[in-house]
């Protein structure tokens, strides 16, 4: 049935009721467990002292988000508001060199910023895959790329490569690893887009400016290497109508959503909370369940907010860098969960496209799925929560092809052409109300902790059942209503522009 099929606004009126209403009870009860713990021995080192005018402490443990924000905020601010100058100043006189300027303020920043150690291994990295992208093989790309990768992620070449690196701040490890991470994954985009180039191949400088943009380098999102040369290529830069109002009112968002997460997090310790697993098992099952999926709401914002504020920086340099990820909120199939649109981005026209072709055959989803997950599992650093990860969202990526490939035949299929559009779109949303809760359930496993998974899956499965569990599925269900119904509007808006183009 077709996304455009409408239901009664009554209806729709009801389902966004019961859905608030929702919302509001699960979040008292989680509102009121982190008031409860707030002076809890157990939580002393996840919650501190916060914002004074506000009388209460603040949830802390999230250490990269209070790390960006407090103690390295001055340094982020420093580096990217040089880049924003430098860059200006060169598109305005040199557009042409702009990439070269680029590329060298990014090396010396690295240089600044994690030594000349550093720098040389990232180089290294860069001249290896550069020499393989010579011989213009894909599968030697492939191996090369992922055995370089493997030297970051697997011991004991990460801790040997590490190891060079002198000096110790709170941050060090972080920006080690994303840095050299992410450079592979573009070293790796570059020998792939050379393997394909009929004529010659780029060259290594070519690599190096794409590799040492400062934005992108450390916390990504990865650019592939074509969409990245064309546009930094460009002569004539020119913006289209309220660009820069555009860019402005998307910086100003992101400062809010700071603002309003540091608020968020002084009356709702959302991150602090599943470290007990003893006290969080007195909660209710709906603010169990709330937790649950306020933390991949958190996670969502967090990247969010990274990637919007870094893509801001490059929509100043005449760049279209890939967009945030998909809010979760908006999300009820598992072939458009992830957290790092460019990652994803990468995945799916390197390995999940290129052996999936049209998602349409079993087997080659198997197998583009499992190769997916696996580079993935490598990329995220191989342990037993990530394998245990991958698992379970390698299964639900090909269930949801099992389901839909089970439903196509008959009787399934002329049973449902006999439904009204509104039925089977009911239909449709209590199977894609299980499924939200799948990604939530697997994906919490990597966020948070195995333990806290299995006692979320407990308690509305087996323990809450009947009750807890069909009257959650059932908001879940209202709440998928409300997500195709905004699917139906963004389609039909869609629809309008693509005539007006053609008229």
């Amino acid at each position: 049935m077709g996304v455009k099929t409408m239901l009664p606004s009554y209806e729709l009126g009801f389902y966004a009721l019961a859905v608030t209403c929702a919302v509001v009870y699960s979040g008292s009860g989680i509102f009121e467990a982190s008031r409860d713990s707030m002076n809890r021995r157990a939580f002393r080192d996840g919650i501190k002292p916060g914002w004074h005018y506000f009388g209460r402490k603040m949830d802390v443990a999230d250490f990269e988000w209070v790390m960006w924000f407090t103690s390295f905020r001055n340094v982020i601010i420093f580096a990217l508001s040089g880049h924003v100058l430098f860059g200006k100043i060169c598109s305005m006189t040199v557009p042409q060199h702009r990439a070269v300027v680029y590329m060298l303020y990014g090396v010396l920043a690295v240089l600044g910023s994690m030594g000349l150690v550093y720098l040389m291994i990232i180089l290294s990295h860069c001249l290896v895959l550069y020499s393989v992208a010579l011989a213009k093989q894909k599968w030697l790309c492939y191996v090369a790329g992922l055995c370089c990768l493997a030297s970051f992620k697997v011991e004991p070449f990460s801790s040997w490569q590490s190891g060079f690196v002198t000096g110790a701040f709170d941050l060090q490890d972080v920006l080690f690893y994303g840095g050299s991470g992410f450079t592979i994954m573009r070293c790796m985009s570059f020998a792939l887009e050379s393997s394909e180039r009929k004529e010659g191949i780029y060259s290594i400088f070519d690599l190096l400016k794409y590799n040492f943009y400062l934005p992108f380098f450390f916390f990504g999102p990865v650019m592939t290497f074509d969409q990245f040369h064309a546009q930094v290529s460009t002569r004539e830069l020119r913006r289209k109508d309220d660009e820069m109002r555009n860019i402005r009112v998307h910086a100003l968002l992101h400062v809010g959503a700071i603002i309003a997460v540091d608020i968020f997090f002084h009356f709702f310790y959302i991150l602090t909370l599943p470290s007990d697993l003893k006290f969080i098992n007195r909660l209710s099952d709906w603010s169990l369940a709330g937790l649950a999926y306020s933390n991949l709401v958190y996670d969502w914002v967090k990247a969010a907010v990274m990637f919007g504020v870094i893509n801001t920086i490059a929509r100043l340099d005449h760049l279209d860098p890939p967009q945030p990820p998909k809010c979760i909120t908006m999300l009820y199939v598992f072939a458009e969960t992830h957290f790092d649109r460019g990652i994803n981005d990468w995945l799916c026209k390197y390995v999940y496209d290129h052996i999936g072709e049209n998602h349409d055959n079993i087997m080659k989803e198997l197998m583009a799925t499992i190769a997916t997950f696996a580079i993935t599992t490598l990329w995220l650093g191989p342990c037993e929560i990530v394998y245990i990860w991958s698992v379970f969202n390698c299964f639900g990526l090909n269930f949801e092809l099992w389901v839909q490939k089970f439903f196509q035949q008959e009787p399934f299929a002329k049973l449902e052409a006999k439904m009204s559009a509104a039925t089977s779109r009911r239909i449709r949303a209590v199977f894609g109300a299980a499924n939200f809760w799948a990604i939530v359930l697997y994906n919490i496993l990597a966020l948070n902790s195995l333990e806290f998974a299995l006692l979320v899956t407990k308690r509305l499965l087996l323990t809450g059942f009947p009750v807890s569990t069909l009257s959650i599925w059932f908001i879940t269900y209202c709440g998928v209503q409300l997500i195709k119904e905004r699917e139906r509007i963004l389609a039909i808006e869609e629809e309008k522009c693509d005539k007006a183009k053609v008229e």
